[in-house]
């Protein structure tokens, strides 16, 4: 059956949790570029040890806002400060509901006076997009969908990454000129081959490079003078399986559930919301268990926001974070998985009966928002959100929030992998049995690289 709205979706439901719990939708989708070059060990080596291109021109949504009011729309909507923020510069924007959790996060562009361009997951875009046309706001927007659901065949931009440590050096070959010396995300604009492109300095896998794009027409003789620059310094193209686990290593938490389900006030959003949103049709996975959905939304303090969090501006969510700005429950780390009990899980495969849940590599998601129940001294201590494997580092790790008092790196955790009942059904889900896996607390972002460049601005 076809639901007008996210709304009317719920109350046919009724219960979020159980109806995201068994969406039939899996993991988020990088659909268009192969899932492999060559192999995804080697594609992870590249970012670490010589020079990687990673083509980010389709999984993500584009929103473009212009007008007089652009920076007062991001100001009341974000919980970061616009103080000092100029074009030319880019930012992590996050959004909040009145009750202080994350509705979504995006990195921001400021592309030229009075015009930006959010990129990301698509909830912060939709709460950005409602907020123009409902709010009152002096601006305009255009949206570029996904390629997962965008019916043009094509985008507005390609999007590239070249990250590593000659990432600088092949990007002097392919311009002929010395790297403008920028700051991390601050952006500059390059010629390649006669195209000019612009780029933000970042290290999204905690190795040094840039993030770069242009007309979509010049994707193609872009990409390939780069790749041709690259080749005596062992470039690789990453594909998605890879590229997919870039976000373990630097500490980014993709998929937080958006805090919109629950709370009269944000039910004229749900109402706004189409069915087959994001919020629709994403899937709840895990060994986390709760029928009250609201049990999953996290704070920017969880998800390793907190210095983003500036309280000299009026947005939504201010008053509630106010409240816990200074005794901050959770804090964000990455879990490194004992080694015996991961190998304990491939061997179950060989059994006869329910094996242990399966989980793909490089990236172990079943489902759209991961929530795994992580254990000390027999309770509940916080939640795994993110899991994988590096090859860089030879671990099975996970992205989890915490409680404080247990985030000290060298900490021994327990997390549940699987479901319960032996599963929900996912198509993404066989039947299964769930493990106990131990874990040891290390730091997020696991790359020292990254945690010494991810630094507000």
């Amino acid at each position: 059956m076809s639901y007008k709205n996210l709304e009317e979706a719920l109350q046919a439901a009724g219960n979020a949790a159980n109806m995201l719990r068994n969406s039939q939708i899996g993991p988020y989708a990088f659909p268009v570029v192969p899932t492999e070059f060559t192999n995804w060990r080697d594609e992870q080596r590249a970012w670490q040890e010589t020079c990687a291109l990673f083509d980010q021109s389709h999984h993500m949504t584009d929103l473009y806002i212009e007008g007089p009011d652009v920076v007062k729309l991001i100001s009341d909507l974000g919980i970061n400060s616009v103080n000092n923020f100029v074009p030319n510069k880019g930012k992590q924007f996050v959004a909040c509901n009145l009750d202080g959790f994350v509705i979504g996060d995006a990195v921001l562009f400021y592309l030229d006076e009075n015009k930006m361009n959010l990129v990301g997951r698509p909830s912060s875009h939709n709460w950005v997009q409602y907020h123009i046309e409902k709010g009152g706001y002096d601006v305009t927007s255009v949206r570029d969908d996904r390629s997962f659901v965008n019916k043009k065949g094509q985008r507005l931009v390609y999007r590239y990454q070249v990250q590593g440590p000659h990432a600088v050096t092949v990007m002097e070959k392919v311009t002929g000129k010395p790297a403008p010396d920028i700051k991390f995300f601050n952006m500059d604009v390059f010629i390649v081959d006669g195209c000019e492109v612009r780029a933000i300095k970042h290290g999204m896998v905690g190795q040094p490079g840039w993030e770069i794009w242009g007309p979509w027409e010049d994707g193609d003789k872009v990409r390939n003078a780069i790749l041709e620059a690259g080749q005596e310094y062992g470039i690789r193209q990453v594909g998605s399986k890879a590229y997919s686990t870039s976000a373990l290593v630097s500490g980014w938490i993709p998929s937080p559930v958006p805090a919109i389900y629950t709370g009269e006030e944000m039910k004229p959003y749900r109402e706004w919301l189409p069915a087959d949103s994001y919020e629709g049709m994403s899937s709840l996975g895990g060994s986390y268990y709760s029928d009250n959905i609201s049990d999953y939304y996290l704070t920017p303090y969880d998800l390793g926001y907190g210095p983003f969090v500036k309280f000299d501006h009026d947005f939504v969510g201010r008053e509630a974070l106010e409240k816990i700005a200074d005794n901050q429950p959770r804090k964000k780390v990455t879990l490194v998985w004992n080694d015996e009990d991961v190998a304990d899980m491939f061997k179950s495969l060989s059994h006869d009966g329910d094996a242990f849940k399966y989980f793909d590599l490089p990236l172990a998601n079943y489902a759209t928002m991961p929530f795994d129940r992580v254990m000390k001294d027999g309770k509940m201590t916080g939640v795994s959100t993110y899991t994988g494997y590096t090859y860089n580092e030879r671990a099975m790790i996970s992205l989890a929030s915490i409680d404080v008092e247990n985030s000290e790196p060298g900490t021994e955790v327990t997390l549940f992998w699987g479901e319960e009942d032996r599963g929900s059904t996912k198509p993404t889900v066989e039947r299964h049995m769930q493990k106990e896996v131990r874990a040891i607390v290390a730091p997020a972002p696991f790359a020292k690289v990254a945690r010494d460049s991810y630094r507000p601005k």
